[in-house]
């Protein structure tokens, strides 16, 4: 299989960086999945899970929001606003940012901001009850 560079970077840290074979990235607009060869595209990211596949081993990654780039040259670059493995991500974290959108939506008027706001809350959420369900593995 083809590779491709692909870098992962927080505003902590560079959390990866090097060949791979294929990334599943969670866009704003539906997950999308990048191969050698991906037309230049620029996507935000919601919060979820990023799938990396390197020499046919899955690494999950943790993001919670973010943009995710592949340059006309081939490479993947993900930006994250938080990111981390899903061993190392800190749950209390993701569960003050949940609180915190929870807060935020009930001084918010209805509209679509309101509804944004909601559906990113749903986002914070699914993560959340994802790492819940890998924990117990």
């Amino acid at each position: 299989m083809a590779t491709f560079p692909f870098d992962l970077v927080s505003p902590e840290k560079l959390l990866f960086s090097g060949e791979v074979d294929q990334v599943d990235v969670p866009g704003t607009e539906g997950d999308f999945g990048v191969l050698a060869g991906h037309a230049p595209t620029v996507s935000a990211l919601r919060p979820g899970i990023m799938t990396v596949f390197v020499n046919g081993n899955a690494q999950r990654m943790v993001v919670l929001g973010g943009f995710a780039e592949v340059s006309a040259g081939g490479k993947l670059t993900v930006l994250a606003d938080l990111a981390d493995s899903v061993e190392d991500f800190d749950r209390a974290a993701l569960a003050d940012r949940i609180t915190a959108q929870q807060e935020k939506i009930k001084e918010m008027d209805a509209g679509n901001a309101l509804d944004k706001a909601i559906e990113q809350l749903d986002h914070f959420k699914q993560v959340d009850n994802h790492l819940q369900g890998t924990g117990m593995h």
